[in-house]
């Protein structure tokens, strides 16, 4: 019997819902009271405490990138943020950690399993072997000329003599083949296109010059879900960088177990097929007995970017309807979850009109059981998020139960339904 199967069976801990909730939401930074001025080391404690920054492509209200920040610090200038992520050296460097993602570059070498495992799968298949000249070319190019956009490339690609198969498309999945192999990275950004360079010219030496084994950087990378997590199942602490070996992260867990870190314990209320799931409370965990909080959440945010925690959490079924056809959509393009107290109580379907000055409330949902002065918060959050980006008015349209609630409380017009 491992040591946390030993541990197991003397369990007695379990945590009520609403304590597991509080847990969570503590360890991601929403105990804590919005500062009045956030600044750098505001932001930066706020990363500190999620180690992962998702990003997405999505810009219907702000990026997503933004958003985890403005949930837990109000209004700040994304400038600051800008700054961490996109100068020549950042303190934040692009890789594929919860999918594609900002992490500290301190943290490069903990991720290097996975470049060795994706050009393990693709560095030598009929792709790369169709390409070898192009993925060296590309190399000698970043090596030669410093950081350079797709663009930059693809036209001396085209231009030179180098073979008329060098379109955009080649040279794009190129260079996305080399970042995800690790020997280039991610220095910057000109609006949202990626520059690309080699990642000796990014990422601190003293970080490429240390390699990390394999289990140690499991182990590492589960230790710090648990610690974002506070408390969290198996299962939730291998999806929060995404790592498929359950095996190892099954033996990381019992390491932690051992060492103290982490405690089993039971949730109401958490089951699978009918049988409790066991849990893993870090130590460190703050257990607070009330969270007040009004906050708007991006998708990806870690709060609810793994669908079954989400629901676990906050009896909240969530999915995004980017993809659903517009009529079959039931809450809309790209609702956000809405914390109030501890609790999801609602969604907002957001869009950023930016010709109009105007952020358009597309649609609103209240969850059964909206405490009631849930309509004057969330109004409340909503004029701060349309100050934070720069928009005059807010409108409202009539799709959803909470619309003509918000409406009323913000005495703001309504638009047509999107």
């Amino acid at each position: 019997m491992s040591d946390a199967a030993a541990t197991l069976t003397r369990m007695t801990t379990t945590l009520r819902r609403a304590e597991a909730r509080r847990i969570a939401l503590a360890a991601q930074g929403f105990a804590r009271p919005r500062p009045d001025s956030p600044g750098t080391r505001q932001i930066t404690t706020a990363l500190t405490r999620m180690r992962v920054l998702q990003i997405d492509s999505v810009n219907v209200f702000a990026r997503s990138h933004y958003m985890p920040l403005f949930s837990r610090l109000g209004a700040y200038d994304t400038a600051l943020l800008d700054r961490l992520l996109f100068e020549r050296r950042p303190r934040w460097v692009e890789t594929w950690a919860h999918v594609a993602s900002f992490v500290p570059s301190d943290d490069w070498g903990l991720l290097q399993f996975r470049r060795d495992d994706m050009r393990a799968k693709h560095g030598d298949d009929d792709w790369a072997r169709a390409h070898g000249d192009l993925l060296r070319w590309l190399r000698d190019e970043l090596a030669s000329r410093g950081p350079l956009r797709p663009a930059e490339i693809e036209h001396d690609a085209r231009s030179g003599p180098r073979g008329p198969w060098w379109g955009w498309d080649d040279v794009k999945l190129g260079l996305e083949r080399l970042w995800l192999f690790g020997d280039v990275a991610i220095a910057g950004r000109r609006g949202f296109e990626r520059r690309y360079a080699l990642a000796a010219d990014v990422i601190p030496a003293h970080v490429l010059d240390t390699p990390v084994d394999r289990a140690d950087a499991v182990r590492e990378l589960i230790r710090r879900a648990a610690a974002a997590y506070g408390v969290a199942t198996a299962g939730d602490l291998a999806d929060y960088w995404r790592v498929r070996d359950r095996r190892a992260v099954r033996g990381a867990i019992d390491d932690l177990v051992s060492t103290g870190e982490l405690e089993p314990v039971h949730v109401e209320g958490w089951t699978s097929a009918g049988r409790p799931l066991t849990a893993w409370l870090h130590r460190d965990a703050a257990r607070p007995r009330r969270v007040d909080t009004t906050a708007i959440l991006t998708p990806f945010d870690p709060m609810v970017w793994f669908r079954d925690r989400a629901e676990r959490l906050f009896d909240f079924s969530y999915r995004i309807e980017i993809y659903t056809p517009a009529p079959q959509r039931r809450f809309g393009y790209y609702s956000l979850p809405v914390l109030v107290g501890d609790d999801v109580v609602g969604r907002v379907d957001l869009k950023a009109d930016r010709a109009a000055g105007a952020l358009r409330v597309q649609s609103a949902w209240w969850e059964p059981g909206a405490p009631s002065g849930a309509a004057e918060r969330l109004a409340h959050e909503l004029v701060t998020a349309a100050g934070w980006q720069r928009l005059d008015r807010i409108t409202v349209s009539r799709w959803g139960d909470a619309t003509d609630e918000l409406a009323a409380v913000l005495g703001a017009p309504r638009h047509d339904d999107p």
